[in-house]
């Protein structure tokens, strides 16, 4: 019985998290990409391409890279926990998606802070 009980415990976890890995690279590059206030430099006016845009794309794009991977990582995982692979002794798969995710995460924090927070902490007059 406590097994079973991992098992959906597990099971609507990876679901959630999964879910949550594609709403989150659909807001980056369905809305957040196209919304930003600067160019991409390839994608019509590049008056307003600037070094600070280039970075933004290549730090959260190279991100979003990694949420992508991540997710396919954890939706092979949530297909093998399905099918009866994961086990408590044979788990290795998820405990590296796990750790993987959660590297992840760590990066996040760091973008978030250095290309979020810190351009509105250090603008003059702002």
């Amino acid at each position: 019985m406590r097994c079973r009980r991992a098992i959906a415990g597990a099971r609507l976890g990876l679901i959630l998290t999964v879910v949550l890995g594609c709403i989150f690279t659909w807001v980056q590059f369905a809305v957040e990409y196209p919304a930003a206030g600067f160019s991409f430099g390839n994608m019509g006016d590049t008056t307003d391409a600037n070094v600070y845009g280039a970075s933004f794309f290549m730090a959260t794009g190279f991100h979003g890279f990694h949420v992508i991977i991540g997710t396919i990582f954890l939706a092979v995982c949530l297909l093998r926990l399905l099918v009866g692979q994961l086990t408590p002794q044979k788990h290795f798969g998820f405990e590296a998606a796990a750790w993987y995710w959660h590297f992840v995460d760590v990066v996040w924090l760091f973008l978030f802070t250095f290309v979020y927070v810190m351009p509105y902490l250090t603008m003059e007059g702002g």
